[in-house]
């Protein structure tokens, strides 16, 4: 039996039992999936790039 352990997730900050770890942080299946279908032009697309780069700060502080 899987136990399920909720993180929260790096882009929405919601605690998610799924989702992907990319240099220990995590990001929930949801809003993998919203950012990799959003279009450069979409207003969401600057703030997925701000918060993926705090996966950057976080590991080089």
């Amino acid at each position: 039996m899987e136990e399920y352990i909720e993180t929260s997730c790096i882009i929405c900050g919601q605690m998610k039992p799924n989702g992907i770890r990319i240099l220990s942080e995590f990001i929930c299946e949801g809003c993998e999936a919203e950012m990799v279908q959003t279009d450069v032009q979409d207003v969401k697309y600057p703030y997925f790039i701000h918060q993926m780069k705090q996966i950057l700060y976080r590991k080089n502080a």
